[in-house]
Formats: structure tokens, sequence, C-alpha cells
């Protein structure tokens, strides 16, 4: 499908999408968050089938993402409650479809990640920034707050990072994302690349369905009572261990051999070039 406002292009079994507004810093509207959203349904879609095992998310231009754009800001000054609850509704609909992908998801953050921007990397499995990027949930600089994005935010920084920077809407540098858990990896500009593919390939030598599964199992165990867990933790390595996958890993294992899932990323590399 062609988008207005992204652009999407595969390598394999990894979907490359790029946010394509680099003229208003890749800023969100309500055509980007529709735009989003039905790509993240595609992609479920093409997940379950395995034919995209990653993604790689990143922003055209200089910046990764610079939050919501000022004209649809200006727009929105004249909506009534109702009409900013169906948009607000709707952005988050499309962090939490993002958010529930079944494959990881490595966001490629440069320049700034600010308010949505930040919202997108907390969605994301994976952030490898740029040593010099910025980052900010800047939404009370403007009076308003980082609302519809705490669920995901609060998920990888915690209330005590949340705190001070939700309350204050103050500015911080990668190497304090990677303090808080936002960013995972921060290289100089020339590395981004080389960084985000070595996450790559480490997730293409995991099992696709494995990979989905461990994604799942942590929401599900987060925040429970050890005594509640168990019995979800259990069950989650008993089917692993006697699915189709599991078997074929361990035989793998065992027998001193690649598993099948490998052998079909290295043909399909192979075949497309």
């Amino acid at each position: 499908m062609a988008y207005e406002f992204l652009t999407t292009r595969r390598e394999g079994a990894v979907e490359h999408l790029t946010l394509n507004r680099p003229d208003v810093r890749n800023a969100f509207n309500e055509h980007v968050i529709a735009e989003l959203t039905e790509w993240a349904s595609r992609t479920r879609e093409a997940a379950a089938r395995h034919d995209i095992r990653a993604v790689v998310m990143a922003g055209a231009g200089k910046t990764f993402c610079a939050g919501a754009d000022v004209t649809w800001m200006s727009q929105t000054v004249h909506y009534t409650e109702g009409e900013n609850l169906r948009d607000a509704l709707a952005m988050s609909r499309m962090f939490a479809a993002i958010n529930e992908l079944p494959v990881a998801v490595i966001g490629r953050i440069q320049g700034a990640a600010l308010g949505g921007g930040a919202g997108l990397a907390a969605v994301c499995d994976i952030v490898v920034a740029e040593d010099t990027a910025v980052f900010g949930f800047t939404e009370t600089k403007l009076g308003i707050l980082p609302a519809v994005i705490s669920p995901f935010a609060l998920a990888k920084i915690g209330p005590a990072a949340a705190r001070a920077l939700f309350l204050t809407g103050a500015r911080f540098s990668a190497a304090r994302a990677k303090e808080i858990g936002l960013v995972h990896d921060v290289v100089a500009a020339t590395e981004l690349d080389a960084a985000v593919n070595r996450y790559v390939q480490e997730l293409l030598s995991a099992g696709p369905e494995a990979v989905a599964a461990a994604k799942a199992l942590i929401p599900a165990v987060w925040g429970r009572p050890i005594a509640d867990a168990m019995p979800i933790t259990a069950a989650a390595i008993a089917a692993r261990r006697v699915s189709r996958e599991g078997q074929e890993g361990l035989r793998a294992f065992l027998e001193k051999r690649k598993p099948a899932w490998i052998k079909d990323t290295e043909a399909t590399k192979d075949a497309t070039g």
C-alpha cells in the first residue's frame, strides 16, 4: 500500500518504516496517525505469516519525530472536548497497535524525539539513538500533558523518572534516556545504521514465534506477584517446548546445526540479493 506520509521498504523479513514529513520534522497529525494505525494492522497480518520478523522505525531528514504538528495543534484549539477525546483515542489506538505488534520494533533515532516522538520511542522494543539526539516529554510546556503516551512511557522509564520528566517537560540527552531505560544503545551518528543492523541480525537468529511469545510474556508477568506469575510462566515454557518451532530449535541445538528459521532467512537473503 502507498502512503502519503510514510515510506516502507522490505529487505527480506525486515520491514523498514520511515516517517516521511521532514519539512515539519516528521510531526504527527491526524493523517499520520491514521496511516501508522493502518500500517500496524497490515504488519500484524504479515508477521502472523512470518513475512515480517523485525521492524526498523526511522524518521526522514534530521529529526526522528518532533511531536505534534503545529498546524494540527492550531486546529485542535477550536475543538470541543468531545472532538479532542476522539483524536486522543485515535492516537491511543495507534500507539497500542504498534506496541502490541508480535515482532520486535527497533527505533532508529536521530535529532530529536519529543512529545509523541518520545512516545514512539517508548513503544519500540529496542531503541538505538545517536549520541546527540534529544528527548523530551514536553507537553507541560504547552499547558497540556503526556497523557496518551503515559502507559507506554511509564512501562519503560518507571514512575520516578516520569515524575521529573513529565512534570517539568524538560528535554534530556540520549545518555540520560539510556539511563532511564527509554533508549538501549547510544552511538555516534556514523555508527547508527550498523548498531541497528546488529540488533536486526540478533532478532533474525531467534525463532519468530518465540520472539512474539517473549514479547507477550513481558506485560503478562510484569508487576504480578511471583505466585501469580508462576502458572503463566510455566504454561508459557511448556507450550513452547512442545511447539513445532520449539522442537526444531532444541533438536537443532542438540544436533549442532542451524534451526530452520535461520536457514529460511539465509535463503531469502540470497534470493533477494
